[in-house]
């Protein structure tokens, strides 16, 4: 097995990469507070490809971006006392958001317009992502988006811990079941 630990960040990946050049197993362990959406993504990628199995051991963690990592693997399974821990992905924790935001924002309009756009865009990519990996899209939906960006006083959290039921209802694990690879559609030819 390989372990995969800590914050993924924009560089994850690569090393991901080397990690994997010299591994001849077929599980990875992952325990990880989360981090840079689209490198958590790709890493599922990664791991789809090689057609590696994903686990969250007993005692450990997988939040966020992790869970997106964890979803590229074939078979996905979590220990009893694993945690598979989900938020809403935004860009406000960005730090060029957070500079400007620190700055007192003279062009607020233009950040909202460039967080809003790039938030549209990762959305789209985690529907993709998750179709491809055979994830329910209500996951998204549900569960995912449901979940506040920001604090509020009503609900002070901005993550969720799944259950095991939610989780195996959305298709996130399904040990003892491999994995669907779904191909999106294709458009519809014109007919003459």
């Amino acid at each position: 097995m390989l372990l995969a630990e800590g914050a993924i960040d924009e560089d994850m990946p690569a090393r991901l990469e080397e990690a994997l050049r010299g591994f001849h197993g077929t599980e990875i362990w992952l325990r990880s507070p989360g981090g840079e959406a689209r490198a958590g993504n790709l890493a599922g990628r990664m791991i789809r490809a090689r057609g590696l199995s994903t686990h969250i051991p007993a005692g450990w963690a997988c939040s966020s971006a992790c869970t997106f990592m964890f979803m590229g693997g074939v078979t996905r399974s979590v220990d009893p006392r694993g945690l598979l821990i989900v938020s809403m992905f935004t860009f406000t924790s960005d730090p060029a958001v957070r500079r400007q935001i620190e700055q007192g924002v003279a062009e607020t309009s233009g950040l909202i317009t460039d967080v809003a756009r790039a938030s549209s865009r990762l959305a789209v990519e985690d529907n993709d992502y998750l179709m491809r990996m055979g994830i329910a899209r209500r996951f998204l939906t549900d569960i995912v988006y449901r979940q506040h960006a920001v604090p509020t006083a009503r609900d002070p959290s901005t993550r969720r811990c799944l259950t095991p039921e939610e989780a195996r209802r959305d298709n996130l694990v399904n040990a003892g079941r491999p994995a669907r690879l779904i191909q999106p559609a294709r458009p519809a030819q014109a007919r003459p």
